[in-house]
């Protein structure tokens, strides 16, 4: 495996701190036109926990990399990737057995 760049060493460092499962934490660096992606992936589990309440560990870990990318003279981007299974629309089946439900209930 290729040595990771700083700014990635960085990322996993400060999440690795944060969350329960910090084996789960899996990043991955691109770079394009626009600067540096890093990807993350955590536990599903963990991501109400990087994310934060309104979003503000998020934000604040986005901060932290547009100052690290300053002092570097690159631009640093975060994604966050949703784990699968984790998907904040109801499943297919919750929602027939919701739709159904009331319709049920009804006696005619």
């Amino acid at each position: 495996m290729a040595e990771r760049e700083a700014d990635q060493q960085f990322v996993e460092y400060v999440v690795k701190q944060l969350v329960t499962k910090p084996d789960k934490v899996i990043t991955e660096r691109k770079i394009d036109e626009l600067g540096v992606l890093i990807e993350l992936t955590v536990d599903r589990e963990d991501m109400g926990v990087i994310i934060g309440k309104e979003g503000k560990t998020a934000k604040a870990i986005r901060t932290l990399l547009r100052v690290f990318g300053a002092k570097n003279d690159a631009r640093i981007n975060l994604k966050i990737v949703e784990p699968e299974g984790s998907s904040s629309e109801p499943r297919k089946e919750e929602a027939e057995e919701t739709d159904e439900a009331p319709m049920a209930d009804l006696e005619l």
